[in-house]
């Protein structure tokens, strides 16, 4: 192995430990929901891609129909998820976020975001914000790789 190639390895390594470390701090600026995780993935999958039937979820999240629809119906439950009749078929329902749900998404980014903006202006002087800055498109460049 060269020594760049060395290099490399340890910044990914790196990357990996640090950016595990603040995803879980982001995390828990917004703790206190007592969703699961599969819970938690369909509510981000409905906030992204919009409604969808509990099939499509079932699909996309890699699970059994009957497994979604026990995901589902927590979360009717829970008031977080609603059902209308799919115009294209109105033999199906089409799931989507309820308002509750649009808030706790709104809620949480807010405390995620007010933790990291006051961590970055305590920890970090002018020239560092901007060396971070410069850093995100980088990061960007990394994650939308295949």
């Amino acid at each position: 192995m060269n020594d760049q190639h060395t290099r490399t390895a340890a910044v990914a390594a790196d990357l990996r430990v640090v950016l595990g470390q603040l995803l879980r701090r982001l995390r828990a600026q917004a703790e206190g929901s007592d969703l699961t995780k599969s819970q938690s993935a369909v509510l981000v999958r409905l906030e992204q891609g919009g409604p969808a039937t509990a099939t499509a979820l079932a699909n996309a999240e890699g699970m059994r129909p009957q497994s979604m629809a026990k995901i589902v119906r927590a979360l009717e439950d829970a008031g977080l998820v609603t059902g209308s009749p799919d115009p294209a078929d109105g033999r199906k329902t089409l799931l989507g976020l309820s308002e509750a749900a649009r808030e706790e998404f709104r809620t949480g980014r807010r405390a995620k975001e007010d933790w990291l903006t006051r961590t970055i202006e305590a920890k970090l002087a002018d020239a560092e914000i901007e060396q971070l800055a410069a850093s995100i498109e980088l990061l960007e460049r990394i994650a939308q790789s295949t």
